[in-house]
């Protein structure tokens, strides 16, 4: 036989030379060859003596070709642990796909002649010594069998070393008689809820769970497992396929909830929106787990856009622990349960691991459960991803990854709760990688034969979860079970049409947590409550109170030189013109939320400071960089304000916020933009969940984006937020879009989030020039007095009736515009503010149109024509004639020549006032 020794670089002479040094000097060498002479010496010197030795043998106590042959065994052990999960059996349809483990003892100079040979070795796979046949069986036992473990990439000793006696002894115990008979229960469950509905709903939609139906008993596992490990409440995120299976027999809905939904009978909350489908919607209830402790559940609603609620639950999850759990994180877990296809190939997958340490967004880690249906759509796992693994990216992150055989609930059941405890004992993601099939196409009305003939040749012959297992309990010593299967089946059977003819079944009763309870005192918006925005003004001592607290900074901290002299300057403007700046207004709308008792949360790329260097909510030591948060400790009771600068993400980071914002209606909860077009990256969240989840799912949120916005000559990716997306999203009072070119305006509409009764994500295109532009900066009174400008009228003109020309228009252009009616005396030219582009306030429009009736009316826009807020004025401003003012339409943004833009905005200013 050709020598392979060679693999495991152990020539006896390399060995024995080694072996020396560690005798010499243990800490000279490697660590993992350090490990091996340890217990190589251990073992030898425990069998030599009968005893235990407490000291390290100071002489080579065996010669140097056993010394190579225990090393060979001990690289053979190391090899299982590090690819055993290449040949695991855990695909229950088909043959596993070579992927060249190389694990064969002719790769560790080892053969056939060694098994019956006793190795000290076998003491590192928990036998003692033992023979090369026993220590291989034991090997393949754990690392080959119906559950594959990636884990050896994890760098931290203590989890590699709580993970290794997890799997090779946990994990080896047989589960208890009344285990099993719950694995049998759930499974009962879901697969004849699946026959059920398959049977009465023919030809209809569930993205059914069969061929998964082991996702049962697995959440049942994982949600008795946390709760006696300290849980309280659990949050899953997931897409179609079981969603209905996981509503009825892991949340409690009644099955004549979900039969009414099929019957196409049910009532929803007719209030607000459209509703969306069945396999769309979210439920909580409260549980009963099988020690005793209840436990609250939460499935979040989400679109069919794949794996675009993670972020959701992890913001949600994070939001309940600031909240109700004093941000202990082990009290609240979230679950993300994704398909094989789109958890490879979603990239918002990277984006939430890359969050998953991050102090600003951390949530004490996630169980992440793959219901691996080895195919998408149609498309098979070759030509769904490069990898080995649909989860080969939890790596990135020392993530474990668990790959298990969903046809053996027990191993699915052990993976799930060691998957569990490591959660709560580590606070770090991991990976439960289900293999399993799906029994029919993407959804029930599709046939997968036209794709994979040979696939769903072999899908059609095989048992079905339950029967397997009954058949795996009858051949190994559960006489009972088939009987119980059958009366199990009869029994479930019964009752469920029980509860579809007689509706037997009650609702699981369910306790609302105070942050449900603030949700439930709120109430849906009123065309009406968009004519005035309410009082959102401070107290002239309030005012002192928070500005003086934002412009000081602890003794003895040093901030850097033009910090202190931006402060300094702040403070000297206040003095001298009783007025503040664009970041100071936005500041103080924040401390006086906080001083309310209520929360702050921000974040997005260099939020701290601000893009454009104006926020500087976070101020540093230029000593020893020492962090200084200026909102903190205004005063011993007050809101948090937690600001963080976010890894360069949009889609989850933004997703992450919704979430947040979606758990607590009294915190205000902002996400700014680096340039208000990198809102591009984040358009799923936008679309799917911001703009309409109150319509489709009945939830209110609060969430501000800030989108950076203005012609400034810094080219096309640097100018437009695309206010018409935004605006074309509007309809039924879903979001609130704001252009706000005064500080004091911020301030308001800052303040009006948590003012109103309701609560609606607003969308607000910021300045970034104008930040430092003074004709931006807001005299004390109007801090003091009324609240959010809808429409600001011109206080330059003074006789209405001499205006012969009208000038509206939003955001930075009124700078331009004033500029030259005020340069050049323009009395009977009357330039109009439109603060709020929607909901669009009809009245106030209405009566400054019959104010400056005697006037031609034009609407000027820096943005080409094609954008900006034309189209949507047109649309919705049906009373009031008027021309418009634009760029040229245009396929970019803007141009991003600066000479080029210099006379396209001079072209719009003189056009405007020639006109």
């Amino acid at each position: 036989m050709k020598d392979f020794s060679y693999i495991t670089h152990s020539h006896p002479a390399f060995i024995e030379n080694l072996y020396n040094d560690f005798l010499q000097n243990p800490e000279s060498i490697d660590p993992e060859y350090r490990k091996f002479f340890e217990g190589f010496d251990f073992a030898i010197s425990n069998a030599q003596n009968g005893k235990v030795s407490e000291t390290v043998v100071s002489e080579p106590s065996v010669d140097s070709s056993q010394l190579n042959k225990e090393f060979a065994v001990y690289n053979l052990i190391q090899a299982y642990r590090k690819k055993g999960h290449l040949i695991a059996k855990t695909n229950p349809i088909r043959e596993r796909k070579d992927r060249g483990a190389h694990l064969e003892l002719k790769y560790f100079g080892l053969t056939e002649g060694d098994l019956q040979q006793s190795f000290a070795a076998g003491q590192f796979i928990g036998l003692g010594i033992a023979t090369l046949q026993q220590i291989l069986d034991r090997l393949q036992q754990i690392y080959s069998k119906h559950i594959g473990v990636e884990y050896q990439y994890i760098t931290k000793p203590n989890r590699l070393e709580w993970l290794e006696k997890e799997i090779e002894t946990t994990m080896q115990q047989p589960l208890s008689i009344s285990s099993k008979r719950r694995v049998l229960d759930k499974l009962n469950q879901g697969v004849i809820f699946e026959k059920f509905l398959h049977t009465k709903y023919i030809g209809q939609k569930r993205f059914s769970l069969e061929g998964g139906e082991t996702t049962i008993a697995a959440l049942d596992a994982i949600i008795n497992t946390a709760a006696e490990n300290n849980v309280q409440e659990v949050v899953i995120g997931m897409a179609h396929r079981g969603r209905l299976n996981v509503l009825a027999n892991t949340l409690g809905k009644t099955y004549e909830q979900i039969f009414s939904e099929f019957e196409g009978t049910a009532i929803p909350d007719q209030t607000m929106g459209s509703g969306d489908v069945k396999y769309h919607m979210g439920y909580s209830s409260d549980v009963t787990a099988s020690n005793g402790n209840q436990i609250h559940l939460k499935l979040m609603p989400n679109p069919s856009h794949l794996e675009a609620v993670d972020p959701l639950v992890l913001g949600f999850s994070r939001a309940k622990a600031d909240v109700i759990y004093g941000s202990e994180f082990d009290s609240v877990l979230p679950i993300l349960i994704h398909g094989d296809a789109s958890i490879a190939g979603q990239g918002i997958i990277y984006e939430i691991l890359q969050m998953s340490g991050l102090k600003g967004y951390f949530t004490g880690g996630t169980i992440h459960f793959i219901i691996n249906n080895q195919i998408g759509f149609t498309t098979d796992f070759d030509d769904a991803r490069s990898a080995d693994y649909s989860t080969s990216v939890a790596a990135m992150v020392q993530a474990p990854v668990l790959h298990v055989n969903g046809d053996d609930p027990e191993a699915v059941i052990r993976c799930v709760e060691i998957a569990t405890r490591y959660r709560q004992e580590f606070n770090s993601d991991i990976f439960v990688d289900m293999v399993c099939y799906r029994r029919h196409g993407h959804n029930e009305g599709d046939d997968p034969k036209f794709t994979q003939p040979a696939l769903y040749a072999l899908i059609d012959k095989h048992a079905n979860p339950r029967e397997t297992y009954v058949q795996y309990l009858l051949k190994n010593g559960e006489s009972e079970a088939q009987e119980l299967a059958k009366e199990m089946e009869k029994k479930f059977w019964s009752d469920l049409q029980e509860r579809l003819d007689e509706v037997k079944q009650n609702p699981l009763p369910y306790n609302y947590q105070q942050p449900e309870l603030w949700w439930r005192s709120l109430r849906k918006a009123t065309v009406e409550d968009f004519d005035q925005s309410p009082a959102t003004a401070i107290s002239e001592d309030q005012f002192g109170k928070l500005f003086n607290h934002l412009m000081q900074w602890p003794e003895g901290f040093k901030p850097l030189r033009k910090v202190e002299k931006l402060l300094q300057d702040k403070v000297k403007l206040f003095e001298t013109e009783q007025k503040v700046d664009w970041a100071t207004g936005e500041l103080l709308a924040y401390a006086s939320l906080l001083v309310d008792g209520k929360d702050v949360r921000m974040s997005g790329q260099d939020v701290k400071r601000g893009t454009f260097s104006h926020r500087h909510a976070v101020i540093y030591d230029e000593t020893n960089n020492k962090e200084y948060n200026r909102l903190n400790n205004i005063q011993e009771q007050q809101g948090q304000f937690r600001i963080y600068n976010s890894l360069l993400s949009e889609y989850a980071v933004l997703g992450f916020e919704y979430g947040y914002a979606l758990a607590n209606p009294n915190a205000l909860v902002l996400w700014e933009a680096q340039f208000g077009d990198f809102a591009n990256g984040a358009q799923i969240i936008i679309d799917q969940f911001i703009s309409s989840a109150e319509t489709k799912w009945q939830r209110m949120n609060g969430l501000v984006m800030l989108l950076p916005h203005g012609y400034e000559g810094q080219g096309p990716e640097h100018s437009s937020a695309r206010l018409e997306r935004f605006l074309q999203l509007c309809a039924e009072l879903n979001i609130v879009v704001t252009n706000i070119t005064t500080a004091a305006n911020l301030f308001h509409a800052l303040r009006r989030q948590l003012t109103w009764p309701f609560r609606k994500p607003m969308v607000n295109f910021s300045p970034k020039a104008n930040l430092r532009l003074t004709n931006t900066y807001s005299h004390i009174s109007q801090f003091t007095e009324g609240g959010f400008k809808e429409v600001i009228d011109d206080t330059f003109v003074q006789n209405a009736e001499q205006v012969r020309k009208v000038l509206f228009c939003s955001g930075k252009v009124y700078y331009d515009l004033a500029e030259r009616q005020q340069k050049e005396n323009h009395t009977d030219v009357a330039i109009i503010r439109i603060e709020q582009l929607y909901p669009l306030p009809h009245k106030q429009l209405d009566a400054l149109y019959q104010k400056y009736s005697n006037a031609t009316w034009f609407w000027v826009q820096e943005e080409p024509l094609n954008m900006g807020a034309a189209a949507f004025l047109q649309m919705h401003l049906k009373g009031i004639n008027y021309g418009i003012i634009s760029r040229q339409p245009s396929a970019a943004t803007a141009t991003g020549y600066s000479k080029v833009h210099a006379q396209e905005q001079a072209e719009i200013v003189e056009t405007a006032f020639s006109v």
